[in-house]
């Protein structure tokens, strides 16, 4: 989300598209707080089988940037909701609202 907020800020101009990545950055985080502590001690570095992936340039540049990292953020929430089943029911509506308003406003972006 940090890297859609700061293109909408720096390179697209868009200040109302920053101000509210930036909110939903702080409902992420409001989200998953409780949790740190628990998501850490989980995270494997040495034994994680993505970190050998080797990054490719985005072949259209801004565009690419902005169109890859506004799935990562729905992925990611998606990730949020589906596991919040689980572990944190309580979290399952927040996280969907925000995975919504990552896809209005990629909508609002990517046109």
């Amino acid at each position: 989300m940090r890297i859609v907020e700061d293109t909408a800020r720096f390179v697209l101009n868009r200040a109302a598209a920053a101000k509210a990545f930036r909110a939903l950055r702080h409902r992420v985080d409001a989200l998953v707080r409780d949790h740190y502590r628990e998501l850490l001690s989980a995270r494997n570095i040495e034994g994680d089988s993505g970190k050998k992936n080797l990054a490719k340039p985005y072949a259209n540049g801004v565009s690419d940037l902005l169109s890859a990292n506004l799935k990562r953020c729905e992925e990611a929430l998606r990730v949020i909701e589906e596991y919040g089943r689980v572990l944190s029911p309580e979290t399952v509506s927040e996280a969907q609202a925000i995975r919504f308003e990552v896809y209005r406003w990629e909508k609002r972006l990517c046109r």
